[in-house]
């Protein structure tokens, strides 16, 4: 008998870390004086409740779906930072730079990966949630392919390691544009606000055009080396746990 992998609730996770966060720091303080009264250092608990958000959900995700994965771990520290950073009301310099600095120590990470025997690009893109990665290795094996297999690995690694750069880039451009006040303050609140929710369709999205390039490229590659066509490794989720269903 077996049980299949709990799979992340995009929608969620969009929600609890985009959406009610960004209009919490926007419209919080408004919000709240129209039911009731204005109560003292109502900026700072607003903050508060915002950054608990994104924190919690990653708590969570990462315990009920009994998964680490490094890019949850780094989005809760980025979170944490920048409750710190406007808790302790340092300056608008040091939110710019939080948000430039973050994805580029990233990508170093695993730009250094692409010189060990693992790859980060392998825990992306080769995990039984995208492919068949048994029926990958069988391949690789028989045709003797192994060292065509890890250089296309290390490659996909690059342009892992590129998006992120790219990230920072686009991060500490899009920081400096939007924080012009003081931490602690309700305009901070509401640029941390307003940095949430155009992240997504200002740095996420050209990143992950990068990363599903890069997908594309190392999946061409597997099919070049192994013989396998695209239909033969990509994993069912479906498919596979009936097949290990119907094997129990």
């Amino acid at each position: 008998m077996s049980t299949s992998k709990k799979r992340e609730n995009i929608w969620l996770n969009l929600g609890f870390n985009i959406v009610l966060p960004s209009l919490l720091l926007i419209k919080g303080k408004k919000i709240w004086e129209y039911f009731g009264e204005p109560w003292q250092n109502a900026d700072i608990w607003i903050f508060v409740a915002a950054i608990a958000f994104p924190i919690i959900y990653g708590t969570l995700d990462l315990l009920s779906r009994r998964k680490w994965n490094l890019f949850s771990i780094v989005g809760i520290l980025s979170v944490a930072l920048t409750g710190g950073i406007g808790l302790m009301k340092f300056s608008r310099e040091w939110m710019i730079i939080k948000e430039g600095a973050v994805p580029l120590l990233l990508g170093a990470a695993v730009l250094a990966t692409a010189f060990t025997k693992k790859p980060l690009a392998g825990l992306i893109m080769m995990n039984d949630s995208v492919v068949d990665v048994d029926k990958i290795e069988s391949a690789i094996e028989s045709r003797g392919a192994r060292a065509g297999f890890d250089a296309s690995m290390k490659k996909a690694t690059y342009y892992v390691a590129g998006s992120f750069l790219l990230s920072s880039v686009l991060n500490f451009a899009l920081a400096a544009c939007i924080f012009k006040s003081p931490a602690g303050t309700e305009e901070f609140n509401a640029e941390v606000g307003r940095m949430t929710a155009l992240s997504f369709p200002v740095i996420a999205l050209p990143t992950m055009v990068i990363l599903v390039y890069a997908m594309f490229k190392l999946f061409g590659d597997i099919t070049r080396l192994t013989g396998l066509s695209l239909e033969d490794f990509i994993s069912s989720g479906s498919s596979r746990a009936g097949d290990k269903r119907g094997g129990a």
